[in-house]
């Protein structure tokens, strides 16, 4: 077995299906399936159930899936205590940040960093997820926040937060949407999405493009390459009561009264932020910056 193969079963299970799996994972449905395919041939055990509605473990599964985790989760503390034994390289430690990261996110791994290399200044820049990209490949930064796991060799990466997105309304539109479990996607056709420029995380996009087509609604023309989706853009089109948003349940920006948040009916919609370096690094203060970063277990 390999540790890849044991990610893919542990997402197929956590997500209860293929599709979505493929999607977090950024794969094709097919190449997954297969995976896990092997995964059972190899151990010669029946792992999943396949349903009209999904996948579920087997009793051989969920005991495989305790084991993956764990095995995982101890492979992930070795990369992290051994990086500790790595050169010093202290110094101005560049960190590429998406809009809309959680406000509690950074501070253990700025902790770490303080703690370990007094001497290390961090540089922060806002970014969306391909200009992290080639800012990394170009050796201009060397740690970035991504809303897409890069499929890079020279890439590490680590999931560090996953959020449940909900809507931003206008509290009118809300009022007649809402139910006490919040607002189902569905009814939410015919109001435009305010969403952000493909170029800037194109397997996030096309994520959340189809969620949204698979509930019936219309995404509408991507928006223009150079337009950055911020908070005062996101409010004042969903103070028109013609639009929504999409954003986090802890979302930092403070509401005018009227306009609302509210969750999706089943979370239709998870975003994920990925931690990426490159994989020959050998700095101390990134390994630290690294270990004091969450993961969504935490």
């Amino acid at each position: 077995m390999e540790l890849r193969e044991l990610r893919a079963f542990i997402a197929v299970v956590e997500e209860r299906g293929m599709s979505a799996a493929a999607r977090r994972l950024h794969v094709s449905q097919s190449a997954l399936s297969q995976t896990v395919s092997s995964l059972e041939r190899q151990m010669g055990l029946k792992l999943l159930i396949r349903t009209n509605t999904g996948v579920r473990p087997t009793e051989e599964g969920e005991a495989l899936l305790t084991e993956a985790r764990a095995l995982i989760a101890r492979h992930d503390q070795a990369l992290r205590t051994m990086a500790g034994f790595t050169s010093p390289g202290c110094g101005l430690l560049r960190v590429g940040i998406p809009l809309e990261l959680p406000s509690d996110l950074l501070r253990p791994a700025m902790e770490q960093v303080a703690a370990a290399c007094p001497e290390t200044r961090v540089q922060a820049r806002h970014l969306p997820s391909a200009a992290q990209l080639d800012a990394l490949h170009a050796g201009e930064l060397d740690i970035g926040l991504l809303r897409e796991r890069p499929a890079d060799p020279d890439l590490d990466a680590m999931l560090v937060v996953s959020e449940k997105l909900g809507v931003l309304l206008a509290a009118s539109v809300a009022a007649e949407l809402a139910d006490e479990d919040g607002v189902r996607l569905e009814t939410l056709r015919g109001l435009e999405w305010v969403g952000f420029p493909r170029s800037g995380s194109p397997a996030w996009y096309d994520e959340v493009t189809s969620v949204l087509r698979s509930f019936g609604l219309d995404p509408g023309p991507e928006p223009p390459q150079d337009q950055a989706l911020i908070a005062e853009v996101k409010l004042a089109a969903v103070t028109t009561k013609k639009a929504f948003a999409l954003a986090p349940p802890n979302w930092s920006q403070a509401l005018p009264d009227n306009v609302v948040w509210k969750p999706l009916h089943k979370h239709p919609l998870m975003r994920r932020t990925w931690a990426a370096w490159p994989t020959h690094s050998r700095r101390r203060d990134l390994a630290s910056f690294i270990a004091g970063l969450p993961t969504p277990d935490d």
